[in-house]
């Protein structure tokens, strides 16, 4: 059964009227199937289509980002890559089924996936806790990073999140401790990373994972630092606000594009990923290949500073620095006082020296 969002009713009732003609077993019994019926309601469907899904509202996008028939990261993991091993647990606390991570073959080659997964009904999702991560999902990515960085792996990330887990065990664990060492991580390796937000990028729990050399973005996700509906509440107390909260916060695809937070954007099919799984998968599955050959002949050390470039460089459109090649060399110019605060602990045993011989002489002079 297809699910439908709010602004999509008259396609429900077109495709409704459209499944009818195609059972010629209908309530009327047996009758003859009207082709010309059919091509004509399939146009109507591809019309409404299209003149819905291009004036799209931000609010209307986050909809769609969060459609329930949206392909999830376990169908990409299934449908992309091949001899998948799943690997488990944090080796501090246990494990966190919201986050499926494992090596694979990609085109032959070696790769780490990780991807945050809701679940597909009722029940995966419950046991998947919405893809919302605890403190040892990020645990277990960061030793899975780290490894796949000691033996030079490639590392492919899927985004699909509302946010970390905000409960009382997650807090009492070090949820923030916990994301903050996953970004660090993120930073620190020297292997290429690429995140893809499928669907929800929302807040820490999608920043941990997207530090990456590249981040993209399907072309009706969203990724932002807050939920709409969060943004409306706290800012004007009226969570009926969240049409201008979405606007407010440029959290879709062409918005983040335009700002440079993203790189590239994934094209979808009309009416979203959901419509045309194989083409969502064959258009992701274009853009990792793209993607890997572009870090293929770069060194460890370039696909490092390319990572550290891309994120000193956001921001810095408007004139911070004249030449943005220069971006990998900023640094703080240091002041006076913190000159002479480097040399002393530079030479810390000649000026511990100096003191205790003032100190001696001092002495000497008051006892005379």
């Amino acid at each position: 059964m297809k699910n439908y969002l709010n602004f999509e009713t008259d396609i429900k009732d077109l495709e409704t009227e459209l499944d009818k003609l195609k059972d010629p077993y209908n309530q009327e019994g047996l009758s003859e199937i009207d082709t010309n019926k059919i091509s004509q309601i399939e146009s109507e469907i591809d019309t409404k289509l299209n003149d819905i899904y291009s004036n799209l509202d931000p609010l209307q996008k986050v909809l769609v980002a969060r459609h329930k028939d949206r392909p999830k990261s376990e169908y990409y993991i299934e449908n992309l890559f091949e001899e998948f091993i799943p690997l488990s647990g944090d080796r501090f606390y246990g494990e966190d089924k919201s986050v499926l991570t494992g090596f694979a073959k990609f085109n032959g080659t070696s790769v780490l996936v990780i991807g945050q997964e809701k679940g597909k009904d009722l029940e995966s999702r419950i046991h998947r806790n919405f893809g919302m991560m605890r403190p040892e999902g990020y645990r277990k990515t960061i030793r899975l990073m780290k490894l796949a960085d000691k033996f030079n792996i490639p590392i492919i990330l899927f985004i699909d999140t509302p946010g970390a887990y905000p409960g009382v065990g997650a807090e009492e664990r070090g949820q923030a401790e916990a994301i903050a060492k996953s970004i660090e991580c993120s930073m620190e390796i020297k292997v290429p990373t690429i995140s893809i937000i499928i669907g929800e990028g929302g807040s820490g729990g999608a920043i941990a994972l997207a530090s990456s050399n590249k981040v993209l973005m399907f072309e009706n996700a969203i990724y932002s630092v807050i939920s709409p509906e969060g943004c409306a509440t706290i800012l004007w107390r009226d969570p009926t606000k969240t049409l201008e909260a979405a606007t407010a916060m440029k959290l879709t695809a062409k918005d983040l594009l335009d700002l440079k937070v993203i790189d590239e954007i994934i094209s979808e099919p009309v009416g979203g990923a959901q419509r045309d799984k194989d083409l969502t998968l064959n258009n992701t599955r274009s853009y990792i290949e793209n993607n890997l050959n572009e870090f293929s002949s770069m060194s460890r050390d370039e696909i490092l500073n390319h990572r550290k470039n891309r994120f000193l460089s956001i921001g810095r459109s408007e004139g911070f620095t004249q030449h943005p090649s220069d971006i990998g060399n900023l640094s703080i110019k240091p002041n006076f006082i913190s000159i002479i605060k480097a040399k002393i602990i530079k030479n810390r045993k000649t000026t511990m020296l100096t003191i205790v011989i003032l100190f001696f002489i001092f002495g000497i002079y008051y006892l005379l």
